[in-house]
């Protein structure tokens, strides 16, 4: 496994949890590395850089506590930073991961050498969104020390490459860390991206539906409802590429075929506090048009994020079992 020795630590299964906008939060983040995975959150689910420094500060104390407590060593965690010119906190926002330390920063819609720089100045990991080789090289450029690879399928902001060939052609030109996202939703799954070549699973929609997921319950029923036939694949919701639970647009009378796409991106704009943005009637990309990967039809339960875990441990372990037993 091609992984950077500070990600190891507490680590017991090659999983990343995603950083879900308005979805992931610490209590899901906390679960998830006190179990043994790498637990993330998006620095905009909190409203202000302020408040993401008190969350750092909340979850640092939060493991520091778990590990004396319990004399185990929880896994690392991260946190996601979207580097795109509408996000006016992104320096702000560095500045409080540098003053944190945070184990690993996911960086997408942008790969910025000052960025990179300044978490690799206190020894943090940067790993990199990418849906083709073109992102992925130019990130590979600033000297990221991973790269995310989001095939078709995968929820949120998900490219349309094949797995196989994302992977493959990554491969070619990238030594160091590479994780896979898309539609992975199990033990098994996981155990199928190493066999594929990459060295981490990358997790997202499985997690939504887990009892700390700080999402409506109406979301997570959605999701034990629904399969991979449910799930949209526009630019028209947010403005880029994304996948969509069809029955949330439907539920507010949207119509693909009708719909237009928003004439600019703004990320973070669904945190806008403004009374009027409040009073609007309009729904909105994630808070009330609810996403999800191709892999939802693998979820039917909602159990904590530790029960989880210990399942997708299990089939792992049988998945890796199984194959070398049945191997010609």
């Amino acid at each position: 496994m091609s992984l950077p020795d500070s990600l190891r630590t507490g680590l017991k299964l090659p999983l990343v949890v995603a950083p879900m906008f308005l979805a992931s939060g610490p209590a899901l983040v906390s679960a998830c590395c006190k179990a043994g995975v790498i637990g993330t959150f998006p620095a905009l689910n909190q409203r202000s850089s302020e408040g993401l420094d008190q969350w750092l500060t909340e979850l640092n104390t939060d493991l520091d506590a778990f590990k004396k407590e319990t004399g185990t060593q929880p896994a690392a965690f991260g946190v996601n930073l979207v580097v795109h010119k509408s996000n006016t906190r992104l320096q702000d926002d560095l500045k409080i991961i540098v003053k944190h330390k945070v184990p690993l920063v996911i960086t997408s819609l942008g790969a910025v050498q000052d960025v990179v720089d300044a978490v690799h100045s206190y020894g943090g990991v940067v790993f990199h969104d990418v849906v083709n080789t073109r992102f992925a090289r130019k990130a590979a450029s600033v000297g990221v020390d991973g790269l995310i690879a989001v095939a078709g399928g995968a929820g949120g902001h998900a490219g349309d490459w094949n797995p196989f060939a994302l992977v493959n052609e990554l491969r070619q030109f990238f030594d160091k860390t590479i994780l896979l996202a898309g539609s992975l939703s199990t033990g098994r799954d996981i155990a199928a991206a190493l066999m594929m070549g990459a060295d981490m699973a990358y997790m997202g929609t499985r997690f939504i539906g887990t009892q700390e997921c700080q999402v409506q319950p109406e979301y997570k029923d959605m999701l034990t409802t629904t399969s991979a036939a449910d799930i949209v694949y526009t630019p028209k919701i947010s403005g880029v590429n994304a996948s969509f639970l069809k029955p949330s647009l439907e539920a507010h009378g949207i119509d693909l075929s009708t719909h237009q796409k928003p004439d600019h991106v703004d990320f973070g704009a669904e945190l806008d506090v403004d009374e009027a943005a409040r009073a609007s009637t309009e729904a909105k990309p994630w808070k009330d048009l609810w996403s999800a990967g191709h892999g939802v039809g693998s979820i039917s339960d909602t159990p904590p994020a530790s029960e989880l875990i210990t399942r997708l441990i299990g089939e792992y372990t049988t998945a890796i079992s199984s194959f070398k037993e049945n191997t010609l």
